[in-house]
């Protein structure tokens, strides 16, 4: 059965509260959003929805093994999210957050399981876009942030093409714009004994390498 989706202009290099209340409370309700970042549109929910983020993984045909990114606002909400954070984060984030770096690190107990993955890890990352960081602040806890498309096609950049897919999928299409099509951001693994590249991105391994 399609879902009534509907679909909101916004200009996201204005940040406007009412566009942002009203993509709240979808997100409040359980809702999944497709929603602009500083890269292409991404699929959004509740990390704390369980049923959200079922929806998610069905919706991009992702296998369940593979957990999904998300970002945070600011360090309050990593506090509330993870747990055993090692030496080697703070160096890196000091120097790297907020940016296109996804650092994976082991996710809290009351994590729904389908958002860590078998490994009990989640990926996080500290947005560097304004937008966005104000639409998770304003929300009050963190959103997903894998890309808007199926496993093993192409991220979206452009509105028209991701309403032509997720029109009567999701809750809501957030409009933005055609959005920058940036590389995605570079995705470090903490929880070992030392750190790991999982992928290369806009920020360079070396450059985190020279950190630690």
């Amino acid at each position: 059965m399609a879902t009534a989706t509907k679909i909101i202009l916004v200009n996201p290099r204005i940040i406007e509260m009412g566009p942002i209340d009203t993509i709240s409370g979808v997100l409040d309700k359980e809702g999944v959003i497709v929603y602009p970042t500083e890269t292409f549109y991404g699929l959004g929910a509740s990390i704390f929805s369980r049923k959200a983020i079922q929806r998610i993984y069905r919706l991009k045909k992702r296998i369940p093994s593979k957990p999904l990114p998300i970002v945070i606002s600011d360090f309050q909400m990593l506090e509330d999210i993870v747990v055993g954070v090692p030496p080697l984060f703070q160096p890196i984030v000091s120097k790297l957050w907020p940016g296109p770096l996804t650092i994976v690190l082991k996710g809290a107990p009351h994590l729904p399981e389908e958002l860590k993955g078998a490994s009990g890890s989640i990926g996080v990352r500290l947005t560097g876009y304004p937008w966005l960081r104000a639409l998770v602040r304003h929300a009050g806890f963190p959103i997903t942030a894998t890309s808007a498309n199926l496993t093993g096609e192409r991220e979206i950049s452009q509105p028209g093409k991701v309403i032509d897919v997720f029109r009567g999928k999701v809750d809501l299409i957030v409009d933005g714009g055609k959005t920058e099509g940036k590389i995605a951001s570079t995705v470090v693994d903490l929880t070992g004994k030392n750190p790991s590249l999982i992928r290369e991105g806009a920020i360079p391994f070396s450059q985190i390498q020279k950190i630690f």
